[in-house]
């Protein structure tokens, strides 16, 4: 029996001449404006690929050609592969994957006070990760700060590795750390060449806009490239602050600095694995604020994602977080409609989910509620299949003898098939007699006591032993002899 095509649901933010536009404008910025490239090596590398180096300016001018040879060689898909190294994920076309995002540097507590994160809150918010379906990747998405801020990036990894079975999105705060990450790394995949063969994380790094590379992302990008770790460049133009007040402005320098981040990768290692990303943001001159919940930067996400897809590169955005204080109506609507856009405009990695507060707070319960908002925008771009054939004929003659559909075969063999069956989380039980039920917050607070108390992800003995070495070589010169233990 042969059915129609599933026809997948998608959203389009701006016309394909304005995209013509933007690109071109933006290769004109590269060629004629250039880029500052802190990083010394970044600039040799740079000049041994013949192109105009001001060493005294630290600037880069790149030509269109070098640059479009740089996309064409830069994967459109990769898979990114679990703690165990058994299942993966593939990054590129229209697949979508959720996780937390970084870095948040508070936690909300169950009581909705507020105070600064620990490694124990990080354990916790890994442990549910792991055991929430629909955030199918996890992120380095809390500073722990029980820890020296010199080990944090690579204790993060540590942390993570141990207790969620699920890729990673990760950065560095300091470039000295990569070494220690991509031993940990081969821990896990036995040698440094699996690493690059299996990768396991995705590594974050920020141009400062507008167009600056830091000394230290410039590293990342190079460091990860060399190894064959995959890079995600997160352009962060401000609109009227670090980039153009239009939105159409900002777009021209996000694309400008995704270029340049793809030309140095693939400088240093042709088809080393790279995302265009992001997380450009509406700038509120009202109180100085960036709103990365604002309808305004979802536009910017939603048009970025089109001009990223135009040139067949896996893409990155910063979507479902929301700028308010706590888990309510605000929340809801700007995380949701969030989810909703990334699914829609083919973002590949949604970095966002349980954040709060201008990507400062990480809530448990927000990361349960993101968790079901999440598998409905997979549902709804799974679109309205047609499973049976006819569509409705061969039902009808039966239910027209009992006025109903219920108990018919087709019934209970698709119902689970045709519609999402969401978790506790979510009410859609009837109202109780003589009062009202629980809150969504209420919900999920149960949710989350009943995911942590089941038992954790552990990895075999020998592994943690060997994590432990590689963690405590380098954390000893920082003044921590003991690994905090983990909570159960």
């Amino acid at each position: 029996m042969s059915l129609e095509p599933t026809f997948r649901p998608r959203v389009q933010m701006i016309a394909a001449s304005l995209i013509d536009r933007i690109i071109d404008e933006a290769f004109d910025v590269l060629e004629r404006l250039g880029l500052q490239f802190e990083n010394p090596k970044a600039l040799d590398l740079f000049a041994e690929h013949g192109q105009r180096v001001e060493r005294d300016k630290e600037r880069v001018y790149l030509k269109r050609d070098f640059v479009e040879r740089a996309i064409e060689t830069a994967p459109k898909s990769f898979s990114v592969w679990n703690v165990t190294g058994t299942k993966s994920i593939e990054i590129g076309g229209d697949n979508v994957t959720y996780d937390p995002g970084s870095a948040a540097i508070k936690v909300l507590l169950p009581d909705r006070s507020v105070r600064s994160s620990t490694s124990a809150d990080y354990v916790k918010l890994s442990r549910l990760v792991h055991q929430l379906p629909n955030i199918r990747a996890h992120s380095t998405s809390l500073v722990p700060h029980d820890l020296p801020m010199e080990s944090t990036d690579y204790f993060r990894l540590y942390i993570a590795a141990q207790t969620c079975d699920k890729p990673l999105v990760t950065g560095l705060f300091r470039h000295e750390s990569f070494d220690t990450m991509l031993e940990m790394m081969a821990v896990l995949r036995g040698s440094k060449k699996a690493v690059a063969e299996k990768p396991l994380a995705l590594f974050d790094a920020c141009p400062s806009s507008p167009l600056r590379w830091s000394e230290l992302t410039s590293e990342s990008l190079m460091k990860c490239a060399a190894a064959g770790v995959p890079s995600e460049v997160v352009s962060v133009p401000l609109t009227g602050a670090t980039g153009p007040v239009t939105l159409s402005g900002s777009l021209v320098v996000h694309t400008a600095e995704n270029l340049a981040g793809i030309a140095l990768v693939q400088a240093v290692n042709t088809g080393a694995p790279v995302v265009y990303g992001g997380a450009p943001c509406l700038m509120d001159m009202r109180a100085g604020q960036t709103p990365f919940g604002s309808i305004e930067t979802m536009m910017i996400d939603c048009a970025y994602a089109q001009i990223g897809k135009r040139f067949g590169m896996p893409i990155h955005a910063y979507m479902g977080l929301s700028d308010s204080k706590l888990v309510d109506a605000q929340a809801g609507y700007e995380t949701g409609y969030g989810i909703i856009l990334a699914a829609l405009a083919g973002v590949n990695v949604v970095s966002g989910v349980g954040i709060l507060d201008f990507i400062t707070v990480q809530s448990l319960e927000k990361l349960v509620i993101d968790n079901e908002i999440c598998g409905m925008a997979y549902r709804l771009i799974e679109g309205i299949r047609h499973r049976h054939e006819p569509m409705a004929l061969d039902f009808l003659p039966d239910a027209i003898d009992k006025g109903h559909f219920l108990g018919h075969p087709t019934t209970l063999k698709l119902f689970k098939e045709e519609g999402l069956l969401p978790g506790k989380a979510v009410d859609r039980a009837t109202a109780p007699i003589g009062g009202k039920g629980p809150t969504d917050y209420e919900r999920a607070s149960k949710v989350v006591q009943e995911l942590l108390a089941k038992p954790r992800f552990v990895l075999p003995e020998a592994t943690v032993k060997e994590l432990d070495r590689v963690a405590l070589a380098d954390a000893r010169q920082w003044g921590l002899e003991k690994i905090p233990a983990f909570p159960e």
